[in-house]
C-alpha cells in the first residue's frame, strides 16, 4: 500500500510540472510554486529480534509439537490464511479460491501461480499432497496424525489444483489443512528420509518472508529476508529469535533495545507500560493453562486403541486413576487466589475445555470447582486415603488402586524459565500438601518436558494450550485414538467411549450448523468437567510488549506478525 501511494504522488508531480509552464505563458508574473519532495519509501534494513523462553526442538512443520519450534520456522507456505483480527479463514495464502461439493466431502482448491521456493522450484499442489501423505505414512512418527485421520484421498488435478476428499463430513476440515508444506523436491518420494533429514535442523529453502540462516542451540536462531517472497520483499534484513530462559533477563533485553518483542508476564505489565519506548498489545488468547493428570501408569504407557480401533485397557496410575482423588484436587486449589496472585488478574476461571470465545459451543452454565478444603478432605477420606500416622501425609488405607501403605505422593513438573508456571507450581504444591498430599515440584528444560509428555512418562504437569482456533473440536486431546505414547496429544491417557462418540458426532453433523453441533459440545464439556482429566487453572489473557522503533506493526488476536514483511524501522 505504501508503494502504491508513493507512485501516485510521483504521477501528480509530473502533471504539475507539465502544466506550470503553460500557465506562465498566459501571465506577466510567473512564480513557480516550490514542490515538496515525494516521500521516501520505507527504510530498508535492520533486524527484528524476538525472545523465547525455550529453544525449539525441530524445524519441520509436520514433526514439531511445541510452540517454540513453530515460532522458529516461518519458512513453509500454507494452504489457507487466517484473518489476524477475527480468526476467519481467508484466501490470503496459497489457495486463491475453492469449491465444495453438495455433500461437503470434496473440496477443490485453486492455488496461486508464480510462487516459488527460494531455490527457484515452484510451490504447487505436489508439495501439498506430499506433506499430507507424509503425515499419513507409517514411516513418519508425527503428532499430526489427527490432521489426516478423516482424509480419504488427496488428488493433484494439475500443478495449481488439488482436490481433498474426506471420508466423512468433517465440520472443522479446513483447520486440518493448515500445516506448512514441505518442499517435496528435496525429499525421497517414499518419505524414508523425513525423520532423519538434515533439513529438520537446517532448512535450505523457504517460500515465506524469511529463510533459515543459522541455529546455535540454546542461544539463537537467525533468519534472512527472502527477496523473492511473493507478497513482497521484506524491508528488514532478517530476524533473530534469542533463547533467554529467564523472564527478568528478557525484560531487561527489551528495555535495553537488545530485543524488539516478548510475551509479557503479569508482573512486568506496569514496568513496560511506563516505558515510552515500548508498546503493549493485550488480547484474550485462544488458550488456557491447566494441570494435566496422567491417569495411566507412567512406567507402562499403552496406546488408547489397538490396530482394530478397540479400546486398550490401561495400566492405571495408582493414585490419579481414581476420580475421587482428582475431584479432591480440584476442590483443593484456590483458583481466584491463583489468578490474582500468580497471573495478577490476567486470567479468568474456566470450568471445562471449550473457551468462552467460541460462544456458540461454550456452556456457561457449568461452574468451576469451588475452593472447598472440607469437601476435598472428605473425598480423600472416602477414597481410602487417610493420615494414619499423623505425619501430615495421607497413605492408602483401603484405597482402590494402590497398595496399602503407599503415600499420597506425586511429582509435578513444568518448564523452567516460565516464572509464572514456576510460581504456580509452588502455590499448587503448597495447597495440595495442606490437605495431605506429598507433591514434589520441579521445573525442567522445555524439550525434556515435551519428551516426557508425549512419552507419557510423567505424573502431573503444568502446561497450556494456545492457538486453539475458532472451532470447538479438540478431539486430539480427548479421543482415545490420539492416546499414542510417543506422539499423541492425549497424553493424560483419557478414555471415555461416550466422549469419543460425541467428538465424532460434533464433526459429522449434517450441514455443520452451529446450533446443531452445539449440544454435542455441551455434553462433552459436562463430562470433562465431571471426570477431571485436567485441572483447569485459567483462561489465557495475552500481553505482548514490543518496541516502537518499527512502523507498520498491526497486531491481531490471531497473529501478531501477519504483515511483518511490511514493517520498517522508523529511523
Amino acid at each position: 500500500m505504501k508503494r502504491l501511494a508513493w507512485r501516485r504522488l510521483l504521477a501528480g508531480a509530473t502533471l504539475v510540472a507539465f502544466v506550470l509552464p503553460l500557465l506562465a505563458a498566459c501571465t506577466t508574473v510567473a512564480v513557480p510554486t516550490p514542490m515538496e519532495a515525494a516521500p521516501a519509501g520505507p527504510i530498508q534494513g535492520g533486524t527484528w529480534t524476538e525472545a523465547s523462553s525455550a529453544d525449539g526442538t525441530i524445524l519441520n512443520p509436520i514433526l514439531a509439537s511445541d510452540s517454540a519450534s513453530f515460532d522458529m520456522m516461518p519458512y513453509y507456505p500454507g494452504l489457507l490464511g487466517t484473518n489476524p483480527k477475527t480468526g476467519a479463514v481467508e484466501a490470503t495464502e496459497m489457495a486463491e479460491s475453492w469449491t465444495v461439493s453438495e455433500d461437503s466431502l470434496v473440496w477443490t482448491f485453486n492455488l496461486r501461480s508464480g510462487v516459488t521456493w527460494s531455490d527457484g522450484e515452484a510451490v504447487d499442489a505436489h508439495d501439498f499432497k506430499f506433506t499430507y501423505d507424509a503425515i499419513a505414512s507409517e514411516l513418519v512418527e508425527t503428532p499430526r496424525k489427527a490432521n489426516v485421520a478423516g482424509i480419504e484421498s488427496i488428488e493433484v488435478i494439475d500443478d495449481l489444483t488439488v482436490r481433498v476428499t474426506f471420508t466423512d463430513l468433517k465440520c472443522d476440515g479446513l483447520l486440518d489443512l493448515g500445516l506448512g508444506w514441505l518442499p517435496s523436491h528435496l525429499y525421497a518420494e517414499d518419505f524414508s528420509d523425513i525423520m532423519d533429514s538434515p533439513l529438520n535442523t537446517a532448512p535450505t529453502v523457504t517460500a515465506e518472508a524469511f529463510g533459515f540462516k543459522e541455529w546455535q542451540r540454546d542461544n539463537f536462531i537467525a533468519m534472512e529476508s527472502n527477496d523473492g517472497f511473493w507478497k513482497g520483499a521484506p524491508n528488514m534484513d532478517g530476524q533473530i529469535i534469542r533463547v533467554i530462559p529467564q523472564a527478568g533477563s528478557r525484560l531487561a533485553a527489551l528495555e535495553n533495545g537488545e530485543i524488539d518483542v516478548m510475551g509479557l508476564e503479569p508482573t512486568q505489565l506496569t514496568r513496560v507500560g511506563l516505558n515510552p519506548d515500548l508498546n503493549i498489545f493485550k488480547f484474550k488468547d485462544d488458550g488456557y493453562s491447566y494441570i494435566g493428570l496422567n491417569q495411566a501408569n507412567p512406567a507402562n504407557p499403552l496406546p488408547g486403541q489397538d490396530e482394530d480401533g478397540n479400546l486398550v485397557e490401561q495400566d492405571p496410575h495408582p493414585i490419579l486413576s481414581d476420580k475421587m482423588v482428582r475431584k479432591a484436587m480440584a476442590h483443593s486449589l484456590d483458583y481466584e487466589a491463583i489468578i490474582n496472585k500468580v497471573y495478577l488478574g490476567q486470567g479468568y476461571k474456566l470450568a471445562s475445555n471449550v473457551l468462552p470465545a467460541v460462544g456458540w459451543a461454550h456452556d456457561a452454565s457449568i461452574e468451576p470447582y469451588a475452593y472447598d478444603l472440607e469437601a476435598a478432605a472428605a473425598l480423600l477420606d472416602e477414597a481410602g486415603w487417610t493420615d494414619s500416622d499423623g505425619d501430615g501425609v495421607r497413605e492408602c488405607n483401603g484405597c482402590a488402586t494402590a497398595e496399602a501403605g503407599v503415600t499420597l505422593s506425586l511429582n509435578l513438573k513444568t518448564n523452567a524459565g516460565n516464572s509464572t508456571r514456576e510460581e504456580l507450581g509452588v502455590l499448587v504444591q503448597d495447597q495440595l500438601n495442606s490437605i495431605g498430599f506429598d507433591i514434589e515440584f520441579e521445573a525442567i528444560e522445555f524439550g525434556t518436558l515435551v519428551g516426557e509428555l508425549l512419552g507419557q512418562s510423567y505424573e502431573m504437569v503444568i502446561i497450556g494450550w494456545t492457538g486453539l482456533g475458532t472451532d470447538p473440536n479438540d478431539d486430539s486431546f480427548w479421543h482415545s485414538r490420539f492416546d499414542t505414547p510417543g506422539s499423541g496429544f492425549n497424553f493424560v491417557s483419557y478414555q471415555n467411549p461416550r466422549v469419543d462418540e460425541l467428538l465424532e458426532l460434533g464433526l459429522e453433523t449434517p450441514g455443520c450448523a452451529a446450533e446443531d453441533r452445539a449440544p454435542y459440545y455441551y455434553e462433552i464439556q459436562q463430562i470433562i468437567h465431571d471426570e477431571i482429566p485436567y485441572l483447569f487453572v485459567t483462561g489465557s489473557i495475552g500481553n505482548v510488549g514490543y518496541s516502537n522503533r518499527w512502523e507498520g506493526i498491526d497486531p491481531g488476536t490471531w497473529s501478531f506478525s501477519w504483515n511483518i514483511h511490511e514493517w520498517a524501522l522508523t529511523e
